[in-house]
């Protein structure tokens, strides 16, 4: 990679893939790098084969954008960690831009974000925050780097709750299309607040209270929603 060209597209993949794992706390290893890959759609054809990813790591190291220990973690060196930070701040830019101004469907906008945060320029970013208003988050509850203070995901998910408890939805997983669209169908959303009915771990469901609506989901897709006490 020369200071030129800039980092490729799929050193900018990786390079967010690290920040995203760091931003929930987990520890930066390759097993959980390549499955953090994984999720990516597609068109951003990526070699997730573990020789593979490890090659991309190596090339990565070598250009000065992490560091890789004994132990088979990896962490950021500065200018890695820079790199990471804006095209996740881009990525979140997009999805606000398309859910908000372009009215994508919800389901699409992580999707299609993917297409647009390596095209935008610094121009084009910062008239893209402005115009947005300088939002703190994107349509998923991830902050935006840059406009909100950098915090990890909330301890809890909806999965690790009880019955009868009242709370607000804080993050829903963004990578599964099918999963958001069945989400966004019931109002499960960022800054929702719902109320715990029922756990029934025999029947490996959770019954929820949304707006006055109830929504059953699975306990494993309550594994991945992030909640916190209400406002």
């Amino acid at each position: 990679m020369s200071e030129a060209a800039g980092p490729s597209m799929v050193a900018e993949n990786y390079l967010a893939s690290m920040f995203r794992l760091d931003e929930e706390g987990e520890a930066v290893t390759v097993a959980k790098l390549a499955e953090m890959l994984r999720r990516s759609p597609p068109t951003e054809r990526l070699g997730l084969a573990l020789p593979s990813v490890l090659g991309m790591l190596r090339r990565l190291a070598k250009d000065g954008l992490i560091e890789i220990t004994g132990e088979k973690t990896v962490r950021f060196t500065p200018r890695g960690q820079q790199i990471g930070v804006s095209v996740v701040r881009r990525h979140r830019l997009a999805e606000c831009l398309l859910a908000d101004v372009l009215h994508v469907d919800l389901a699409l906008v992580h999707t299609e974000a993917h297409r647009l945060e390596h095209a935008i320029s610094p121009a084009v970013e910062e008239r893209i925050d402005a115009v947005l208003g300088r939002p703190a988050s994107c349509p998923f509850g991830y902050p935006i780097p840059g406009n909100a203070p950098p915090r990890r995901s909330h301890g809890k998910t909806l999965g690790q709750v009880t019955a009868e408890e009242r709370w607000q939805i804080d993050r829903i997983p963004e990578d599964d299309t099918r999963l958001l669209e069945y989400l966004v169908s019931n109002g499960l959303l960022p800054n929702t607040p719902i109320t715990v009915r029922e756990v029934a771990p025999y029947k490996g469901t959770m019954t929820l209270d949304v707006d006055h609506r109830e929504v059953v989901i699975g306990l494993q897709v309550a594994g991945g929603i992030r909640v916190r006490r209400p406002e």
